[in-house]
């Protein structure tokens, strides 16, 4: 189950936001309120992570390019 970032939309500007995380379901829809306060929520979208496997990859020092071509 994936873990979501969340925080809080606080209705006075004076307010510091609040983040949260909370495990739901892919197939859950997103919060619109903090489950324990009530406070309006929003989802917050991140970049993530990305892992590049190195096998088959140029190696370190090299190039993949070659020929005059390049891979993209």
């Amino acid at each position: 189950m994936p873990t979501y970032v969340y925080e809080t939309i606080p209705e006075d500007p004076s307010e510091g936001v609040i983040q949260f995380e909370i495990k739901q379901s892919i197939k859950d829809d997103a919060l619109s309120t903090h489950p324990e306060t009530g406070v309006p929520v929003k989802r917050v979208i991140s970049g993530g992570i990305s892992i590049m496997p190195r096998k088959g990859g140029a190696s370190e020092g090299e190039s993949c390019c070659s020929g005059g071509s390049c891979c993209n």
